[in-house]
């Protein structure tokens, strides 16, 4: 205790900017404006203490800009306005293009998928402006519409854009579909927190 009353401050100083750096090595957009606003904040107490009012200046700026960016990017995690859902066929190039470019990372959450769409899928891509956010293929079994793959893209990997698909987006119904029903294979998955309800291993959605 004698040793960290003496250098609290250099504990302080080291472990703010070991967290600035920490914070731009993430892929998550809203997970490196949160870690990076903590760090504003600490290397602001730490140099306060230093009576360094410049860079107690600079920390307060970004500090703010990261506030302002958090509280945009909370608003738009289920703000339907800000995504969009693009039904594309199975044969689009591009659709073909984002499965290959993430397919290592999509058999992390869906190991059981083979990063290939084939005959009877349906396919949606999840867009923000002109950027890929996620991509959603669904499986029709009367009108149930099967999720074969849910995946988004590891910057927008705090949002749930594929509740877009089901929630908010009438692509399912127009389709046909009232139920929908997840794999039981995926990973980590997030669906209570959209309306979906448990039904063994899987959950089930009704439209």
């Amino acid at each position: 205790m004698t040793w960290l009353a003496d250098h609290w401050l250099d504990v302080l100083g080291w472990g703010g900017s070991a967290l600035l750096v920490f914070s731009l090595l993430q892929a998550r957009v809203l997970r490196f404006r949160t870690l990076n606003l903590v760090a504003c904040l600490i290397l602001l107490v730490f140099n306060a203490f230093l009576g360094v009012w410049p860079m107690v200046g600079m920390n307060a700026v970004l500090a703010v800009i990261n506030l302002v960016f958090i509280v945009r990017l909370t608003r738009e995690r289920h703000d339907e306005a800000a995504f969009e859902v693009v039904q594309v066929g199975l044969d689009d190039e591009y659709l073909r293009h984002v499965l290959r470019t993430h397919e290592a990372d999509i058999r992390k959450f869906q190991p059981d998928f083979g990063t290939r769409p084939d005959e009877g899928q349906h396919a949606f891509v999840i867009v923000k402006l002109d950027e890929t956010v996620g991509v959603v293929l669904l499986r029709g079994d009367g009108d149930t519409a099967r999720i074969e793959l849910d995946y988004v893209t590891p910057k927008y990997r705090d949002f749930s854009p594929g509740e877009f698909v089901w929630r908010r987006s009438t692509v399912l119904k127009d389709l046909g579909y009232h139920h929908v029903l997840t794999s039981p294979q995926m990973v980590s998955a997030y669906y209570e927190h959209v309306g979906f309800r448990p039904h063994g291993r899987e959950f089930v959605l009704d439209l």
